[in-house]
This record gives C-alpha cells, sequence and structure tokens, in this order.
C-alpha cells in the first residue's frame, strides 16, 4: 500500500514530521513522527499511538497506517517506536513508551496538540503496552520509570487497546484451544519468550506491568479513575480469550467500557482497510470517541 502514491499522506490531507527523538541517546528505536490533519486548527485532539508485532517486530514506520487513519478524523497523531525482544526485553519496551508519553506531555503543546483531550491507542502487543501504561501511572509501583510517570498530571481521556494480548505470561493457556493451529500455538509462545525471557527472573510484582489483564481480574485499585475503554477485536483472533477476559474483568469497575466483537475477523483485521468489517471497525472507533 505504501508504494501506491494515493496512500502518500499529501494525497491523504495528512502533514506529516518525521523522526523526532523522545530520548537523546541516537536510538532510531527512540524516534517517533507526528501526523496533522489538513486543516489547520489551533488545537488538535491527540492519539498517542503504540504499535503492535509481538514486542518483536514492526515499528512505526510499519504502522503509518493507523496513524494516517487517525489524523484523517482530525487527530494529532503521535506514532512511536520502541526497542523491541529478544534483544530488549521486558520492560525495555514498557519504559520506552513511558518516556515517550512524557515526551509528549512536555512537547506537544508546542505543535498544538490539546492536552486535555488524549487519547492512547495501539493493537495487540500495541494494546497490552498502553494498558500496562495507565496501570503503572495508577499503582504503587517501584520502578524509577514508574514513579516519574505518576508525578505526571496529564491523563489519557480514552484509551483504544485493540485486538490486545493482555497476559503475555502462561501461553499454555491457549492449548486448550483446539481451534487454533500448532503454528499460531508455537507463535504465541515464542512471544512470550522473548518477551519474557526465563533467564531473567521477573518477580510477581513486576509482571503486573507485563500482564495488566491480571491486575484487573484481581480487582485492583487504581489510584486514578479509568478512562473510557473502547476495545475491538475479531472472533477468530488467536488471542480472543485475553478481550473477554478483560471484559469480564471491567464488569467490576465503574467506567464507560465497550468490547466490540466483528464476527470470523482475524487479528488486527482492521488495518486491512478494503474489508468491510476493518471499515465499520474504524467507523465504530471514532463514533465511540467523539460521542464522548
Amino acid at each position: 500500500m505504501r508504494l501506491n502514491p494515493a496512500w502518500a499522506p499529501k494525497f491523504n490531507g495528512i502533514r506529516r514530521v518525521k523522526d523526532i527523538a523522545y530520548m537523546s541517546d541516537g536510538r532510531p528505536e527512540h524516534l517517533l513522527d507526528l501526523y496533522f490533519p489538513e486543516k489547520e486548527k489551533d488545537v488538535y485532539p491527540v492519539v498517542f499511538y503504540v504499535h503492535g508485532g509481538g514486542f518483536r517486530l514492526f515499528t512505526k514506520e510499519t504502522h503509518w497506517l493507523m496513524a494516517q487513519q487517525f489524523a484523517a478524523r482530525g487527530y494529532l497523531v503521535v506514532n512511536i517506536s520502541y526497542r523491541l525482544a529478544p534483544e530488549h526485553p521486558f520492560p525495555a519496551a514498557l519504559e520506552d513508551t513511558a518516556a515517550a508519553y512524557l515526551w509528549l506531555v512536555k512537547n506537544i503543546g508546542f505543535y498544538g496538540g490539546d492536552l486535555e483531550n488524549i487519547v492512547w491507542a495501539g493493537e495487540s502487543a500495541g494494546a497490552n503496552l498502553i494498558v500496562a501504561l495507565f496501570a503503572a501511572m495508577a499503582t504503587e509501583r517501584p520502578e524509577a520509570w514508574a514513579k516519574v510517570l505518576q508525578d505526571c498530571d496529564v491523563y489519557p481521556k480514552a484509551l483504544v487497546p485493540a485486538c490486545g494480548l493482555f497476559e503475555v505470561s502462561h501461553p499454555e493457556r491457549f492449548e486448550r484451544f483446539e481451534e487454533l493451529s500448532f503454528w499460531l500455538k508455537y507463535y504465541i509462545r515464542d512471544i512470550s519468550e522473548a518477551y519474557l525471557p526465563v533467564q531473567e527472573p521477573y518477580s510477581e510484582k513486576e509482571l503486573q506491568l507485563a500482564n495488566p489483564l491480571t491486575l484487573f481480574e484481581n480487582k485492583a485499585v487504581f489510584q486514578r479513575p479509568l478512562p473510557r475503554m473502547f476495545l475491538p477485536v475479531g472472533t477468530s483472533d488467536p488471542v480472543l480469550d485475553d478481550t473477554q477476559r478483560l471484559e469480564k474483568a471491567l464488569a467490576h469497575y465503574e467506567g464507560d467500557f465497550l468490547v466490540r466483537y466483528y464476527g470470523g475477523e482475524p487479528h488486527v483485521f482492521h488495518g486491512m482497510l478494503w474489508k468491510e468489517a476493518a471499515k465499520a471497525c474504524w467507523a465504530d472507533t471514532f463514533d465511540f470517541l467523539e460521542q464522548r
């Protein structure tokens, strides 16, 4: 799609600023892109987008499509890269996501971003990271980077964690699903072993942020109100069960939560924009955000 000039930002009413460093170490993983809607305004609602890829694949360059979808709807999008496993296992990706968000808080006003209207969005591993970022901000944490995040008073209005893998530990739990092929089960195990290598002994407290679903299932007490959440997922997604479990866990909390299931659709189906289900998913996403 990117080879087609018709998908270039300028042909879609979008301006892009590339390769802004959110950390000063010179690493390519610590860069972000900004996407602006064509119509200039004094202030824009902001989307902080965190890409997926099993914590070990992809960058902001592969997820330009997601950023453009939000920008075309009027949002200023902060589309980030982060360090990848297995070279950089947990919590590297989450630390980078936190650093990128703190960059946003400090700098996005210069670009016209509205700090009162921020959405966190991501798919697959990115969905995990934005939910874990909320948990790091809203619970007592021992990590130095999390303590800095907890001092931040700029908070998202909504989260859009799509098709999320919300518990990375215990990939063997997927063995009970006979409809999943051997290679899908192997891939899920591979994700877990890369992100949480056995040679890195993690404490139960640390693993809470690799498995943010378990915090909700254990009825954690959050020190901040839960943001509104829209959770889209296809019913043929191999990690569908994590969204279903999170939906049940959210029932114990007060808040505005909507889970939408799309019949027969695979993992991250909303990236396949030619599909009617993908178009419906994006329309539902924007309806959820704009109605609120």
